[in-house]
């Protein structure tokens, strides 16, 4: 339940740089500290609050209203929420959907979210995408002179530490599918499950392995091909994941990799990785497939993308690139059955033009039985 308007009370956004936003508190009281970042999905914003890839990040909406549609148990991406804060313009307190169970504030209060609304959310996006993505803190304190002197030391020495932990499943899981072609194996570094969802509707038994999976426990459950998921943080964190994906690569399994995922398998490659200045988040991104010679609008989350220029030739080439800035969305790999996307073409509430890879990941895996 939405916080009447006599118990409204105040909160504030602290960004590094020492700029103030006065705003109100919804979902959980508290204090937290993240790292600030935006998107611009119009729509889907239970499927946003429930990507795993979002841990340790405060995330705002640019889009003004949030909310007006409620939640509901079905449309989440993972079993709960990882955000470490939430940020709108204004959130609807009376949302009208046939499917609706609750309302977005208290969705929050029942993951343990603090939110932050009536700010100028335009002026904070404006602000990191000129100045770049930095840590804040939501908080209900006075920012008195003496508590921004303390609290700015404890904002600019966070970082999110080992998120992909954090997150991914801790035992292999099953999910079967009726009349079942294939068994996939999903490396989970903070999958949405809707990853899963698209490969069990084409006839695939997936079996979810934790990120910490061996290259030999694979070998050994013998897959007709691997998923590797999606995920949160810096890609050069994952020095076990990466040495793991190293040593698979000569055993010619069909892979298919999105978003992190993508970003570990080229690092086992030799490629390199780098921090974007604000990021690609949102569902409105346009990507380019060069053998298809078509633009696609594309679902992203992410902070980090490899460096075209680092692919190694020997490995594999840059198949998709991003229509604004130009940056690597996809490689196709020449020394393995494999390819990568840094995009989301399993994308709950939009955009789902580029879910074809999923045919095209099973058309691999039919190849490679067959021969």
């Amino acid at each position: 339940m939405s916080f009447g308007i006599g118990a409204e009370r105040t909160a504030y956004l602290i960004l590094a740089d020492g700029t103030v936003f006065k705003g109100k508190s919804f979902g959980c009281e508290g204090e937290v500290i993240g790292e600030i970042v935006f998107t611009t999905a119009m729509t889907g914003y239970e499927e946003t609050l429930t990507d795993p890839s979002y841990c340790g990040q405060i995330v705002t909406q640019t889009f003004p209203l949030i909310g007006n549609y409620g939640v509901n148990g079905e449309d989440m991406e993972s079993d709960g929420s990882v955000v470490s804060g939430y940020i709108v313009r204004e959130h609807c307190k009376a949302p009208s959907n046939f499917r609706c169970e609750g309302d977005i504030d208290g969705f929050l209060k029942k993951h343990g979210i603090i939110g932050l609304y009536d700010i100028d959310t335009r002026r904070l996006t404006r602000i990191i995408r000129e100045t770049g993505v930095m840590n804040g803190m939501i908080t209900q304190a006075e920012p008195t002179d003496e508590f921004l002197t303390r609290a700015l030391e404890r904002i600019r020495a966070y970082r999110v530490e080992a998120p992909v932990p954090k997150v991914s499943v801790k035992q292999p899981v099953d999910f079967p599918a009726d009349s079942a072609k294939y068994k996939v194996a999903l490396i989970d570094y903070g999958y949405k499950h809707n990853i899963r969802r698209e490969l069990v509707k084409r006839g695939c038994d997936v079996t979810v392995f934790p990120y910490n999976v061996t290259a030999q426990q694979i070998k050994d459950f013998a897959p007709d091909g691997i998923m590797l998921s999606n995920g949160p943080g810096d890609p050069q964190d994952n020095a076990v994941s990466i040495n793991t994906l190293r040593e698979l690569i000569p055993e010619q399994i069909p892979t298919f990799g999105i978003c992190l995922g993508h970003q570990l398998l080229a690092i086992a490659n030799g490629a390199t990785t780098v921090k974007l200045k604000y990021g690609h988040r949102g569902g409105n991104q346009p990507v380019t497939d060069i053998d298809e010679d078509r633009t696609f609008i594309t679902s992203q989350n992410h902070g980090y993308a490899v460096v075209s220029e680092s692919v190694p030739p020997q490995a594999g080439r840059v198949s998709h690139i991003n229509g604004n800035d130009k940056t690597c969305e996809g490689v196709k790999y020449t020394n393995a059955p494999a390819f990568t996307v840094q995009f989301h073409p399993e994308a709950c509430g939009g955009p789902q033009d580029t879910a074809y890879l999923f045919d095209k990941f099973i058309g691999m895996m039919e190849k490679n039985k067959r021969s």
